[in-house]
């Protein structure tokens, strides 16, 4: 073998070398891409802690299987120093999930790609049939046409559902807004019916909240805590979750974080749980617009109830119910904080809408009742994604994906 020969077999064999030493970090890899923390290869390379060459192979095989984009020029910010390094981004073309999110007000479907990117939306009906099959038969009809429409290829499915979702059956347990019987196998019925489709991947479902606080941590106002508590109303009910060193904290069944029926009343409205005075019928959008004396009207009660509260400022009887709201609201979270002491708390829903409107009574409640915020306070913000259910829930098919892209993919 001449001296070129050896030259080129020796520099095979060492690029071989290094992705397959590199293989073993495709998913993280990949996972710092998506979540916006490796915006350059030099940057892949120092939260890797791999050799720079190393991250090249991987970056170059995460781009092969069509997953993401490198810069064909590498460019500096200006004024740093040091060589410029290739920027990393989400393929432009990369594949798509189906995401879906049920709710008492209807339905939405929606192809999601890598990095939170919403690609796609059905508009979803306004009615929720009884029968589950029914609904989410509806939902992957509407997530077939967008796949059909965009071209893009599928990896898995996602639903975001409002109740509990017990582990591991993926049963509902009380999907008391939808009408949906109790035990409802909706991770089955909706694997089910992506199967019937013809959609390829893995199918899979949890809480909408769960999901929502899961979406916010990667890709918005929850990024980089590392205890971080997500409370939020959306049409119906209250839902929270925790989201504890990067993962979902969903106890030993999926159950965890029920804070909808939390006493926040004891004299107050009956809940559906048998319960009186829950923070499930004191601060979503039906309790505000009982609160400021208006009847419910056809265009859903979440929208209603942000509309009416922007108009607070100037009806007496709708700012006494946002602060009745807050105040009610304030004296959960304040509970929560002494259980859990998070290090941050994000609010969704009309529970955002309820910060917005008045942060410091929010805030000077949580402060006054809890512990921790005596001495220092948790800082509480708006979530700040749309549509974070359905991007949580595109986040639950994606990760076979970031575990494992090869495995995925290959």
């Amino acid at each position: 073998m001449n001296g070129k020969a050896a030259s080129r077999t020796e520099g095979d064999l060492s690029t071989r070398t290094r992705l397959e030493r590199g293989r073993g970090v495709l998913g993280p890899a990949l996972e710092l891409v998506h979540t916006g923390r490796a915006p350059t290869r030099a940057v892949l390379t120092a939260e890797l802690g791999v050799t720079r060459a190393t991250a090249g192979a991987v970056a170059a095989e995460l781009e092969a299987l069509g997953l993401i984009s490198i810069d064909a020029k590498p460019s500096a910010p200006a004024g740093s120093q040091g060589r410029p390094s290739h920027g990393l981004s989400i393929a432009d073309n990369g594949p798509v999930v189906l995401a879906a999110q049920v709710h008492s007000d209807g339905f939405r479907a929606a192809l999601v790609g890598l990095g939170g990117r919403i690609v796609a939306t059905a508009p979803g009906c306004e009615t929720i049939d009884a029968d589950p099959a029914q609904v989410l038969g509806s939902v992957i009809d509407a997530g077939a046409q967008l796949l059909e429409k965009t071209g893009r290829p599928c990896v898995g499915a996602g639903l975001a559902v409002p109740s509990a979702v017990a582990e591991p059956e993926g049963t509902a347990l009380n999907p008391l807004h939808l009408a949906w019987p109790a035990g409802s196998e909706v991770r089955q019925i909706f694997a089910d019916c992506v199967r019937d489709a013809g959609i390829a991947g893995p199918a899979f479902a949890a809480n909408d909240v769960n999901l929502a606080a899961l979406a916010e941590h990667r890709h918005g106002a929850g990024r980089g805590a590392r205890d971080l508590l997500c409370v939020a109303t959306g049409h119906r009910g209250v839902g929270g979750a925790l989201v504890l060193d990067g993962r979902l904290h969903t106890g030993s069944s999926g159950l965890a974080l029920e804070v909808g029926h939390l006493t926040v009343n004891p004299e107050g409205r009956p809940c559906y749980c048998g319960s009186r005075g829950c923070l499930d019928v004191e601060t979503d959008p039906l309790a505000f617009l009982t609160a400021a004396g208006r009847e419910p009207g056809p265009e859903g009660l979440l929208q209603q109830a942000r509309e009416l509260l922007r108009d607070a400022g100037g009806d007496p009887a709708i700012r006494s119910a946002a602060e009745e709201l807050i105040d009610r609201l304030g004296l959960g979270l304040a509970g929560l904080v002494n259980i859990l002491n998070p290090d941050r708390i994000i609010l969704g829903g009309l529970h955002r809408s309820l910060l917005e409107a008045d942060p410091e009574r929010l805030r000077a409640v949580v402060a006054d009742r809890s512990l921790w915020g005596r001495s220092g306070g948790v800082p509480i913000l708006a979530c700040t994604l749309d549509h974070n259910s359905l991007v949580g829930a595109a986040e639950l098919a994606w990760q076979p994906v970031l575990d494992d892209p090869l495995g995925a993919l290959g």
